[in-house]
C-alpha cells in the first residue's frame, strides 16, 4: 500500500528527529560513561596514593599490622572497595580470592579489570609496586572498586533516554503529519486541476499563474512533460511509419519470391536460390529489429555498463583492423591523429559499434585511393572522436538530421547514416554517445565531411 506524501513527510520528520536525538543521546552516553569512569579512576588513584604513603614506611611485621588495620577500616561492608597485597612472604600478604591470569603471580602495574566470583560485574583494579624496606620484600598493592554502580547508572540512563527519545519522536511525527497536511493543501487543489486534463488533448496545460512559487515550478515541469510527451508521440508516429516502410520492402520481396517459387514446379536448385535470397532478406529484417531494440533501450535511458578506463586510440585502432580487407580492396588508408594518449571510461563493445558505424559510413562515401582521418581531441571533461573523409559535400540543411532514424538525404548520399543499409547506423552512434554522457556532431565543407561524437573522460 502506497503512503501519502503527508505520511512520508511525517515519517521523514520522525526519522530526522530520531537520528538527531540518537546522536545527542550517544554523545551524552559517552560523556556520562567517561565521567563515571573518571570518578572511579579518581577514587582508585586517591586511595592508592594514600595507602602507598603508609606502606612505603612499614618495613617490619610490627608496623605492618597498622596497614592491615587501615585496609580493614577502608573496606566497606558490601565489598565495593577491596584491597589486596601480594607478597612472597605470607606475613606481608593481605586479602584473598584475587583472580589472576594463568601463568602470573601478580597483575601488572596500572589499571585493569578482574572478574570476581559471585559478582555480576567485574571489578576495576589499580596495581602499584611497593619497594622493599628492611625485612619486608617488594610487594604489590592492588585496590579494586566494584563497577556495578557504574553499569547500573548507565543502564538507568539508557532506559530513560530511550523512553524520552521514543516519546519525542512520536510527538514530532504527529505534529509533522498535521503540518504536512496543512502545507499540502495547495497541492491537492493542483491535483484536482490536473485530473481535469484530457488525454485526448495533449495541448492542454496547467494554469501556473495562481500557484505558489514552489508549486509553480512543479506545474511548469508537468507542462514541460506534457510538451515532451506530445513531441515524443509525434516522433513515435513518424517512427512507426518509417519502420512500416522499411519492413514492407523485405516482406514484400519475401512474399513475392515465395509466391513465384510456388507458382509452378521447380527444381531443387531453383528452390535453393529462392531460399538463399529469402535468407538475405531475413538477415536484413533481423538487423533492423536488433537495431530498433537497441535504440528502444537507449530511449528508455539505459546507460553504458561495464565501463573500463582505456585508451581511446587503441579502441579506434582495433575497430580499424576490422575493416582491413575492405580498406585494402578499395586502396583506402585510415590514419589516427590528435591526442593518441587520451583515455576515457568506455563500454568497449558499444564504443566499437559506434566506431564501426562511423567508419563504414565514411568508407561508403570515399573514393578509391583516398585517405580517411580519425582525429581524437580532449575538450574539458570529454574526449572527442571525429571521422573525416573526402567526398561529395552534404547540404547543411541535412546535417542536423543525419542522426535521425531512417533519415535520407539526396540520392548521391542516400545511404548516409546506415548500418546494413537500413538507415539506423548514425542513430546508433548518437545512442552510444548519449550512454557515455556525450554528444554527436556533423559538418561538411571544402569537400570534406566530418561526423563524430564525444564521451566523458
Amino acid at each position: 500500500m502506497k503512503r501519502s506524501i503527508t505520511t512520508r513527510l511525517a515519517l521523514m520528520f520522525a526519522s530526522v528527529a530520531l537520528l538527531t536525538f540518537s546522536l545527542i543521546g550517544v554523545a551524552l552516553y559517552g560523556v556520562l560513561r567517561n565521567e563515571l569512569a573518571r570518578q572511579q579512576a579518581d577514587v582508585l588513584t586517591t586511595t592508592t596514593t594514600e595507602m602507598l604513603f603508609s606502606l612505603v614506611r612499614m618495613g617490619n611485621t610490627e608496623r605492618w599490622s597498622h596497614a592491615e588495620t587501615k585496609m580493614d577500616t577502608l573496606t566497606p561492608a558490601d565489598g565495593s572497595l577491596r584491597f589486596w597485597i601480594i607478597s612472597p612472604d605470607p606475613r606481608y600478604a593481605y586479602g584473598k580470592d584475587l583472580p589472576l591470569p594463568a601463568g602470573t603471580t601478580a597483575p601488572a602495574d596500572g589499571f585493569g579489570t578482574v572478574t570476581m566470583p559471585q559478582r555480576e560485574y567485574p571489578m576495576r583494579i589499580l596495581t602499584r609496586t611497593v619497594p622493599a624496606l628492611l625485612d619486608r620484600p617488594e610487594v604489590k598493592l592492588v585496590i579494586g572498586i566494584d563497577t556495578a554502580p557504574y553499569f547500573h547508572t548507565l543502564h538507568t540512563f539508557l532506559t530513560a533516554l530511550a523512553g524520552l527519545l521514543l516519546s519525542a519522536v512520536l510527538l514530532i511525527m504527529l505534529l509533522g503529519h498535521w503540518v504536512a497536511r496543512v502545507g499540502l493543501r495547495p497541492l491537492q487543489r493542483l491535483s484536482s486541476e490536473a485530473r481535469m486534463l484530457s488525454p485526448r488533448h495533449l495541448a492542454q496545460r496547467l494554469d501556473t499563474t495562481t500557484l505558489p512559487i514552489e508549486l509553480a515550478d512543479l506545474a511548469s515541469a508537468f507542462n514541460g512533460a506534457l510538451s515532451r510527451l506530445e513531441t515524443a508521440y509525434t516522433r513515435l508516429e513518424a517512427f512507426n511509419a518509417d519502420v512500416a516502410h522499411e519492413l514492407r520492402t523485405p516482406l514484400t520481396n519475401l512474399i513475392g519470391q515465395t509466391q513465384v517459387a510456388l507458382s509452378r514446379q521447380r527444381s531443387a536448385r531453383d528452390f535453393e536460390e529462392v531460399l538463399q535470397s529469402n535468407l538475405e532478406e531475413l538477415d536484413r529484417l533481423r538487423a533492423i529489429v536488433n537495431d530498433m531494440l537497441f535504440l528502444a533501450r537507449a530511449d528508455q535511458g539505459e546507460a553504458a555498463t561495464g565501463l573500463v578506463r582505456t585508451s581511446v586510440a587503441d579502441e579506434v585502432a582495433k575497430t580499424i583492423e576490422f575493416f582491413e580487407f575492405v580498406l585494402d580492396d578499395m586502396r583506402l588508408t585510415v590514419d589516427i591523429e590528435g591526442d593518441t594518449r587520451a583515455q576515457a571510461a568506455l563500454d568497449t563493445a558499444r564504443f566499437r559499434r559506434a566506431m564501426t558505424n562511423l567508419l563504414q559510413n565514411s568508407i561508403q562515401h570515399t573514393a578509391r585511393g583516398e585517405r580517411i582521418v580519425v582525429r581524437i581531441t580532449r575538450q574539458a571533461a570529454a574526449v572527442v572522436i571525429a571521422v573525416s573523409n573526402p567526398g561529395q559535400p552534404v547540404d547543411p540543411v541535412h546535417l542536423p538530421r543525419l542522426f535521425d532514424r531512417f533519415y535520407r538525404v539526396d540520392a548521391a548520399r542516400h545511404d548516409a547514416g546506415q548500418t546494413h543499409g537500413h538507415g539506423l547506423g548514425l542513430a546508433i552512434v548518437k545512442a552510444v554517445a548519449t550512454m557515455h554522457g556525450g554528444e554527436v556532431f556533423a559538418a561538411s565543407s571544402d569537400g570534406v565531411t566530418t561526423v563524430g561524437f564525444s564521451v566523458l573522460a
